[in-house]
């Protein structure tokens, strides 16, 4: 869908969806979709038992917004639990992860600034190095 001189207008039946084995994703708004150059918007619903592993975005600050349900959520190597209403900013380049530990699921809003690479969104893997990998 195009956007015009105003913007683009984002209807839920045209948010981009994935479905990843932790969870479901809705891209709000990314370079393809909006041609956002400064935000990107995604809705994540971590189900039980689901999360996303240690990462880290070279290139852009994230803001974390719980919505719904609870998320164990670590900032490099603090976790703290957030619940509805509850967020965690995270600058560039900061190791950060987000659990569902809990019975129901957790849906967020991960708010991510300035837009990285042609969909938005890059992340470095890290859950397999040290000391991430011992956290859990």
């Amino acid at each position: 869908m195009p956007t015009n001189a105003y913007g683009r207008f984002v209807t839920a039946a045209e948010a981009d969806r994935e479905t990843p084995p932790w969870g479901k994703l809705a891209w709000i708004s990314r370079p393809p979709t909006t041609d956002a150059q400064q935000l990107t918007v995604i809705e994540v619903t971590l189900s039980p038992g689901g999360g996303h592993n240690f990462h880290r975005h070279p290139k852009q600050e994230e803001v974390i917004y719980v919505i719904a349900g609870q998320v164990e959520q670590w900032l490099g190597p603090e976790k703290k639990i957030l619940k509805a209403g509850d967020s965690v900013y995270i600058h560039e380049n900061q190791v950060h992860a987000s659990f569902n530990v809990f019975q129901q699921d957790a849906k967020l809003l991960a708010i991510l600034g300035p837009c990285d690479g042609p969909n938005g969104y890059e992340l470095v893997d890290v859950a397999q190095d040290a000391p991430w990998k011992s956290l859990r």
